[in-house]
């Protein structure tokens, strides 16, 4: 998910770590969509998650540091990411900071970032 801080320039990707059998928020990282900002997310992630975990993705090459056997690449719109794609509904919804065309923005990345934490 995407959303912008002080102008539409500056993109800023929401990574999500999401366990849909409890539709908890595992962990998440805010920054670009790349291989880095991928690797910090999987940083946050707890351990009890880490072990016996899939991780299902688009083909973006931003995941190409998740291990091959946990890895698997799904097509938009698929069931199995139906759950985080709701929770990104009900974050924008909720949050107008993160609507795609609004005068409620973030000016700092800081605030940014907060506000997620907050929900």
């Amino acid at each position: 998910m995407w959303s912008f801080v002080q102008n539409k320039k500056n993109e800023q990707w929401i990574w999500v770590a999401f366990d849909p059998d409890t539709n908890q928020v595992a962990a998440f990282y805010v920054g670009n969509r790349d291989m880095e900002a991928g690797k910090r997310l999987l940083d946050k992630i707890p351990e009890v998650y880490k072990t016996n975990t899939l991780y299902f993705t688009d083909k973006c090459s931003s995941y190409n540091f998740i291990p091959e056997d946990m890895h698997i690449i799904v097509k938009e719109g698929n069931r199995v990411t139906n759950h985080v794609e709701r929770f990104f509904c009900t974050l924008r919804q909720r949050v107008s900071r993160l609507v795609r065309s609004t005068l409620a923005f973030s000016k700092k990345n800081e605030n940014h970032i907060n506000i997620l934490n907050y929900r």
